[in-house]
């Protein structure tokens, strides 16, 4: 069995950089917003899955390793626990900007 090697620091997934561009219309940013906001969920959700589904291989007696089922569970809380953050930091910002007299 291959050991891989782990690191604290790496992200769980490689995102590609938005390319800023000088002459962004209104419209594009929002659709490139969207489509990383899209993405960042998706990825919440696959770990969610993963993690249920290697849950269930465990219970059902399935060919699956204790800490493979244990990393996948604390890896799917963990971004869940930061996209939460993440979420809050943006209604904080939001409900400051409201109250701000103009």
């Amino acid at each position: 069995m291959p050991v891989n090697s782990v690191s604290m620091m790496g992200p769980t997934t490689i995102q590609q950089p938005v390319k800023p561009t000088l002459h962004t219309q209104p419209y594009e940013a929002q659709q490139n917003f969207a489509a990383t906001l899209k993405d960042a969920i998706a990825n919440v959700n696959a770990q969610q899955i993963t993690s249920d589904a290697m849950t269930n291989r465990l219970i059902n007696g399935g060919n699956v390793e204790l800490h493979d089922v244990m990393i996948a569970s604390q890896k799917a809380s963990v971004t869940l626990n930061a996209t939460i953050e993440v979420r809050n930091k943006v209604i904080e910002a939001y409900q400051e900007i409201m109250r701000m007299s103009v």
